[in-house]
């Protein structure tokens, strides 16, 4: 570092010159001063100071400026820490500038920045490079969270990474597709090789992806109003205390039921109320059922109150019970309770209304429910199916003892159609009764005469075999004789073997 440096020595320069005369004697300092000064750029060393620079000038030019003495000085001086910050500020600021200009998404500017100086665009390969990576990880998580979801928080948390991938992917410039810096790439290995193709499955994969979530969110309101609903309905109908209380708390009931139903099949929403609707139906049917009988139960409660002072009240009150009973499906595990309340009250209501028919009606279902219990387990005897025959007959006859004018009539009609069909059933089953062993009879005298007088003749004997075996197979499945004619058929057919 010389003692002087340029700007201080024409500082100097400057006032010397000033100071100096136009003769030869001024002429003469001013060289010597000047020398002086010379001498002092020359050198190298420490800043020459205050001091030293008046004795430079001074003697020979005693009216030399002491303000530009001093300024002199301070230009001189060796630049200090904040100086060197500033300047390095500036440097660096101007860098990053140009830098970032360089890297500004435009082909126009990076195109040939790329063919030229490559090592410009850094950030720009670390940024594709980081986005790259980004969109990829967080596609795959997204695709992940969404089609694979099992709460709605996967749903929000994969959305929240669409996101994220979709400005990893707004953030790769287009230019960039294709392009592959290969000192960049050799030196740090670059995972992004997008083609223009990839890029828009990927740009389609993230629109498929954001659409899901937006159904998924959007199915997850009519999922969390139903469940409210179902909720709500089932505490209504548990503090009900009365029929239409509980009628009005079903009702509710199927509405959240229909709410969870309309859920579109494709969400998770739908798979979740999928998973709990059979729940929530059972739990619906019960309720259901369980109000049909209750109500019932209070309509006979009322109509027993009334029957004595307003039969026909009474009446229309059991006709109530009974279109609630008749609600009740085949298949569900309470039909056999309803069907006896439903006995009872058709009962009660005919006891009101006609007491003669009503009784013989109840006659008749006596004796009808006997026969149908006499008729269980079959086959049975000739002398059986007589006797349940009779009970059929019987009840029969009651029915048939009901009056046209009787308010009973329609009921007793419409038995009577169904007796007279199971009678007609019992006495084809008592003909095929009669015939079978009327044939296993027939079967075994010939079995008899065969064995007491076999014929000589191989082939007549066993054509008589074949007529027996002819004869038992006209005796029908379904008959005590059945079992006893398939054991001589099975013997039979032996013995033409041998």
């Amino acid at each position: 570092m010389y003692r002087l440096n340029k700007k201080a020595w024409k500082l100097l320069l400057a006032e010397v010159q000033k100071c100096s005369g136009n003769d030869q004697l001024s002429q003469m300092e001013q060289e010597i001063v000047i020398k002086r000064l010379e001498k002092l750029r020359t050198e190298k060393g420490s800043p020459v100071g205050l001091d030293e620079l008046s004795e430079t000038v001074l003697d020979i030019y005693p009216q030399f400026s002491e303000k530009v003495l001093k300024k002199a000085t301070k230009a001189n001086q060796a630049p200090g820490l904040i100086t060197k910050i500033k300047w390095a500020t500036i440097i660096l600021g101007t860098s990053v500038g140009v830098i970032w200009v360089v890297n500004l998404p435009y082909p126009m500017i990076r195109w040939p920045i790329a063919k030229t100086v490559p090592i410009l665009l850094l950030p720009s390969y670390i940024s594709m490079d980081h986005n790259y990576r980004g969109a990829i990880h967080n596609l795959e998580q997204a695709d992940q969270l969404i089609n694979k979801a099992t709460s709605p928080a996967d749903i929000e948390r994969g959305g929240e990474k669409i996101k994220t991938a979709k400005r990893n992917l707004d953030n790769l410039p287009v230019w960039f597709l294709g392009y592959y810096p290969q000192a960049y790439c050799n030196l740090f290995g670059c995972t992004w090789r997008f083609t223009v193709d990839e890029f828009e499955t990927a740009r389609q994969r993230v629109g498929r992806i954001e659409a899901i979530v937006f159904q998924d969110k959007n199915a997850l309101v009519p999922l969390t109003q139903g469940e409210q609903t179902l909720k709500a309905a089932k505490q209504q109908y548990e503090q009900a205390t009365n029929t239409q209380d509980r009628e009005k708390a079903i009702a509710s009931w199927q509405e959240g039921i229909d709410q969870l139903e309309q859920i579109p099949q494709q969400t998770l929403a739908a798979k979740t109320a999928t998973a709990k609707l059979n729940a929530y139906k059972r739990d619906f049917e019960n309720a259901r059922i369980g109000n049909f009988i209750t109500a019932a139960q209070e309509f006979d409660l009322a109509a027993e109150q009334a029957k004595s002072i307003q039969p026909k009240a009474a009446s229309e009150l059991w006709q109530q019970a009974i279109n609630r009973i008749n609600q009740v499906p085949l298949e569900n595990p309470r039909y056999v309770e309803a069907q006896k309340l439903l006995v009872s009250y058709q009962s009660k209501i005919q006891g009101v209304v006609d007491p003669r028919s009503s009784k013989l009606i109840e006659g008749a279902k006596q004796f009808a429910l006997a026969a149908a219990k006499s008729a269980q387990n079959p086959p049975h005897t000739e002398m059986k199916w007589k006797q349940i025959a009779k009970l059929w007959s019987t009840a029969i006859e009651q029915l048939q003892s009901i009056r046209v004018e009787d308010p009973g009539y329609l009921e007793a009609q419409k038995l009577l159609a169904t007796y007279q069909t199971n009678l007609g059933i019992l006495e084809t089953r008592l003909q095929a009764e009669i015939e079978s062993q009327s044939s296993l009879k027939q079967a075994n005298e010939q079995i008899q005469r065969l064995i007491a007088a076999p014929p000589s003749e191989q082939q007549q004997f066993q054509a008589q075999i074949q007529g027996i075996i002819n004869q038992l197979n006209t005796v029908q499945s379904g008959t005590t004789a059945y079992a006893e004619a398939q054991i001589l058929i099975s013997q039979a057919k032996k013995r033409l073997q041998q």
